[in-house]
């Protein structure tokens, strides 16, 4: 056993270094080492034992993984805050540490960008001045798409490939519009106008293996709607019927689940028929889309303002007026279905978007004009806080690996490059 960092009189604790990243591997021998120590003295000691073992003498910067959580405190406080013995050997895992996201692009709009979606070459973007607007992943402007009455709260892609894409806006106006954006000619046509709700959209959220999308507003309704060419609604009526009289546009909903008693302000699927809902009522709630009915029901302390549902993790996170995000394990049988709490926002919590590569990474934006980026294995504190807007965060999305874009009050969307893909 070697004895490092040696504090005075300070106490010693064993500790062992792991690592997954096999290019960085030290032998794993118990090194002793001062209670007191903290993840910068452990990157170098870990470059240390690195330069003996290696011919690279590059440094590199580590994080540390103590118990499944970063190490953001001495060794000490964070054993002792999980229970854990200071007899014990305690395993610490490294990993490089991933640079800060890069900015990259600013898109200047006339007004509030509620909304944001972004495919792998193409930004959609929603303005409080009823407009969507379509750019280039490279921050160029192609199309300004009028045809709302009142802001834009959401879009998303429905579709895309080299020739044409489909997608959706929802809007203020009671509507949500189905686009069909011909790529060469750079034109849009309104190829459905959903019909149904009796008050403002707020969320919109595409199931694309399944032809269907599902919307929540105002009116405390959810509503499902075909994305296909041809469906039957609600009433039973054809679209064959429906062409004979507005020419295909008006699409009535297919289905409408009732059982939130405040506005709807997030939607999005968890698998083909299962929906799961965020409200200003302070619940979630997951939803079998086919049956109509709520499978399960959980109750928060505030408003909530988003959700978004990890196909990796099968893990959910919210925004909340309580300036928290929180974890959920929808599926859990087992103590409180919040898995953890992340707190660092200091103003409402707007929005929260997974990475769609990582299951430990996600982005939240808020009302402190922030972006932040978290792993979930740090609930205390952000990885990076991505600086730029220069009011409230209302909108932000990680579809696209490679690309973290937000949108704002301050009449911008913002790109971040990201490294973690």
């Amino acid at each position: 056993m070697t004895s490092i960092g040696n504090d005075g009189d300070a106490a010693q604790m064993q500790i062992r270094f792991v690592t997954k990243q096999i290019q960085y591997a030290v032998p794993d021998y118990p090194l002793s080492v001062s209670t007191n120590i903290v993840a910068n003295e452990l990157n170098t000691l870990v470059n240390e034992l690195l330069k003996e073992t290696t011919q690279d003498v590059r440094e590199v910067e580590f994080d540390f993984l103590v118990c499944s959580e970063f190490l953001r405190t001495s060794l000490l406080e964070h054993i002792n805050i999980r229970g854990v013995s200071t007899e014990n050997i305690i395993d610490v895992e490294y990993l490089e540490k991933h640079p800060p996201p890069e900015p990259k692009d600013c898109l200047i709009h006339d007004d509030w960008v509620a909304a944001v979606s972004v495919s792998e070459k193409w930004i959609l973007t929603g303005c409080y001045d009823n407009t969507v607007h379509i750019w280039t992943s490279k921050g160029k402007h192609k199309l300004t798409i009028p045809g709302h009455s009142a802001p834009i709260k959401s879009v998303a892609w429905i579709s895309m490939d080299s020739e044409t894409g489909i997608f959706v806006s929802a809007s203020q106006d009671q509507t949500a519009i189905i686009w069909d954006w011909n790529i060469a000619r750079n034109s849009v046509d309104c190829i459905h106008m959903c019909r149904g709700h009796e008050q403002a959209l707020e969320s919109v959220g595409v199931n694309k293996g399944s032809g269907v999308m599902a919307t929540g507003a105002w009116d405390t309704m959810i509503k499902i709607w075909s994305t296909a060419a041809d469906d039957e609604s609600e009433d039973g009526e054809s679209m064959s019927k429906k062409m004979k009289t507005d020419g295909g546009k008006t699409r009535t909903p297919l289905r409408t689940l009732k059982g939130h008693k405040e506005a709807v302000s997030g939607v999005v699927w968890s698998d083909k028929t299962e929906i799961i809902t965020s409200s200003w009522d302070h619940t979630l709630k997951v939803w079998d889309s086919e049956l109509g009915g709520i499978k399960h029901e959980i109750h928060g302390h505030k408003s909530f303002f988003d959700v978004d549902y990890s196909d990796l993790s099968r893990a959910v996170i919210t925004a909340s007026a309580d300036r928290h995000i929180r974890l959920y394990d929808p599926r859990s049988t087992e103590g409180s279905v919040v898995k953890t709490t992340f707190t660092s926002h200091t103003q409402w919590v707007q929005t929260v978007r997974w990475s769609t590569t990582d299951q430990n990474l996600f982005i939240s934006g808020a009302c402190d004009n922030c972006l932040k980026l978290w792993d979930t294995r740090s609930s205390r504190a952000p990885l990076y806080e991505l600086s730029g807007h220069e009011d409230k965060v209302l909108s932000c999305d990680w579809s696209n690996p490679k690309l973290m874009v937000s949108g704002g009050a301050d009449n911008t969307v913002r790109i971040f490059k990201s490294s973690y893909q």
